[in-house]
């Protein structure tokens, strides 16, 4: 099992989110990460999906997302040519004794405190997948308290662009 990014301009429409999420649910494939954003043209949405499997789920997923009427482009985001980012918020516990050690451990990391009580610190970082989950890992024994992540987002390096790849001339 892999885990695979995929991009894909959809039309900018209610209900097209709803569609595609359902695709995967009534495949019985998990989405390990969702993220949807407005793009430069205010026709389409991208849609960064993160899931886990084989290639033959890669296979099945990609046909299936092709049929929907309202995805006009998918491209698979490839780690080495592909820009992947994420951001995490984190609340832990911060009382006064441990405090300096999590502002060694964040500056370790490039994160930034974004809110400190007297007994709490959110704090916050963006990166690669990997380095936030390594971050929890090194920041679980002070106590998470709550933690939310946005999922992945991704864009080709260089050049290529998921748009270039779209006739907007087609009806949307």
């Amino acid at each position: 099992m892999k885990k695979y990014t995929i991009t894909a301009l959809l039309a900018n429409k209610s209900g097209v989110l709803t569609r595609l999420s359902g695709l995967f649910a009534r495949r019985g494939f998990n989405i390990d990460s969702i993220s949807a954003c407005a793009t430069e043209d205010a026709n389409f949405s991208r849609v960064t999906i993160v899931f886990t499997g084989d290639e033959y789920t890669l296979s099945q997923i990609t046909k299936q997302l092709d049929k929907l009427i309202d995805v006009k482009k998918i491209t698979l985001a490839d780690e080495k040519d592909s820009v992947l980012r994420e951001l995490l918020l984190v609340k832990v516990s911060a009382p006064a004794e441990k405090r300096s050690e999590l502002i060694e451990i964040k500056e370790v990391y490039k994160a930034k405190i974004v809110d400190l009580s007297p007994k709490t610190a959110i704090l916050e970082l963006t990166g690669e997948p990997n380095k936030l989950d390594g971050f929890i890992q090194v920041i679980e024994p002070y106590g998470i308290l709550e933690m939310a992540r946005t999922g992945v987002t991704a864009l080709s390096r260089g050049e290529k662009c998921l748009n270039d790849l779209v006739d907007y001339n087609e009806s949307i």
